[in-house]
């Protein structure tokens, strides 16, 4: 034993810069939790059950793909707004939303008329068409009568959706066409610099209307209501919070779902909605609509009663009225949707927000498609150039020419 403790051992006796020489079978060493090189492209084994790192900012789904995230719904186009526009907050309260829908990105199609808000479609990462003057609806009725599954957004402003596109968004609306339309309303028309629109008040001036404007304006809630809309709703651009909850109400909706949203334009119409979306102002002059909740606003210190068809205001701090004789809100109710629509920039009443009325109605895709099935089955399938040659026809043909005795 000793005379094996002071031997050296065989690298001490080898010259250096060459190897020891191993006994057949041997492997050499290997320093602690060294790997050994693997053969070029190869790829270590993961542990069973290991998933690959996932980008920054993602979390695994149920199918185990990478969960979206806002920036992935926003484009690469440099967004081009007024600085402090308000459509700064509903684009990014969107792209906030889309993720948790669940809907794949290429499924997913925003169209939009002519405006500032129609810019829209460039700063989403999705399918869209920035359309023409008004026909967003029209557009978008093609789309989705063609392609059911796609889940469909139209963009419009007071603008363009109430003055040339009003023919274009009753119809869409009547028909219950299954997509979300978002209204941008700021009252005035920005994109062309300042003139008065369908939605601007009366006496407004601008430098379409420099002694103020004669026109009655259009209550876009109203206009909804009355082309039998299935969704109808009005929120803001300064509650995101409100917005999204709204967005996401309209698109679990399965009808065409209207959103109002107000929108402030501060280079040509500062401040047409501070009243409502300011916090010294907002408490008062605000109610929010809520299905199975008395009407309450102010913080709690005031309520809205019928005296017969006629909402009025009543205190809730003093010991006449409580919170029981509130009337409770039922947004399936298409009477008390028109009662509280009519309540519009009155003075002594506050604005409402929220869910005016929804209800379940066939979708006019769904009926196509259907009606489309049954006449194929019952008929067979057709033929376009048998159809055109059919019934009855006539040829044109030249007149003889005179004869001359």
């Amino acid at each position: 034993m000793a005379a094996m403790s002071d031997a050296k051992r065989p690298e001490e006796n080898t010259p250096r810069g060459t190897r020891p020489v191993m006994p057949p079978g041997a492997k050499p060493a290997m320093p602690p939790k060294a790997r050994p090189a693997m053969p070029p492209g190869a790829k270590p084994a993961m542990p069973p059950r290991a998933r690959p790192a996932m980008p920054p900012g993602t979390s695994p789904t149920g199918d185990g793909k990478p969960r979206l995230t806002r920036k992935d719904f926003a484009s690469d186009q440099d967004v081009r707004w007024c600085p402090g526009c308000g459509d700064y907050a509903i684009l990014a309260t969107v792209q906030r939303l889309l993720p948790d829908l669940g809907v794949p990105r290429e499924n997913i199609v925003f169209i939009s008329g002519i405006g500032c808000s129609s810019r829209f479609p460039y700063y989403m990462n999705t399918y869209g068409m920035h359309s023409i003057h008004g026909r967003a609806p029209a557009i978008a009725t093609g789309l989705k009568a063609s392609r059911p599954e796609l889940d469909v957004w139209i963009i419009t402003g007071d603008g363009d959706a109430l003055s040339i596109g009003g023919n274009h968004l009753i119809h869409i609306l009547r028909r219950n066409l299954n997509v979300q339309i978002l209204l941008f309303n700021n009252q005035i028309y920005g994109l062309t610099k300042g003139q008065y629109s369908p939605t601007s008040e009366e006496g407004k001036v601008t430098k379409s209307s420099p002694y103020g404007s004669i026109d009655h304006p259009f209550n876009p809630v109203a206009l909804a209501l009355g082309a039998d809309a299935t969704f109808v709703a009005r929120s803001m651009d300064r509650d995101t919070k409100h917005l999204q909850e709204m967005l996401r109400r309209a698109h679990d909706h399965r009808g065409a779902a209207f959103v109002e949203i107000y929108q402030n334009c501060n280079i040509f119409n500062d401040g047409a909605f501070f009243q409502f979306t300011e916090r010294d102002t907002k408490p008062h002059r605000t109610l929010f609509l809520e299905h199975g909740k008395p009407l309450v606003f102010d913080e709690g210190r005031k309520g809205i009663r019928l005296d017969g068809l006629q909402p009025e205001v009543i205190d809730l701090t003093d010991d006449r009225w409580s919170v029981d004789d509130c009337l409770v809100y039922d947004e399936t109710n298409r009477e008390l949707a028109h009662l509280m629509a009519r309540i519009f920039f009155h003075p002594e009443l506050p604005q409402p927000f929220g869910v005016f009325y929804r209800e379940k109605r066939p979708t006019y895709e769904d009926l196509l498609h259907h009606q489309i099935a049954e006449v194929t089955a019952r008929k067979g399938k057709g033929d376009l150039q048998t159809l055109l040659r059919s019934g009855d026809t006539w040829v044109i043909e030249p007149e003889p020419a005179e004869v001359t005795p």
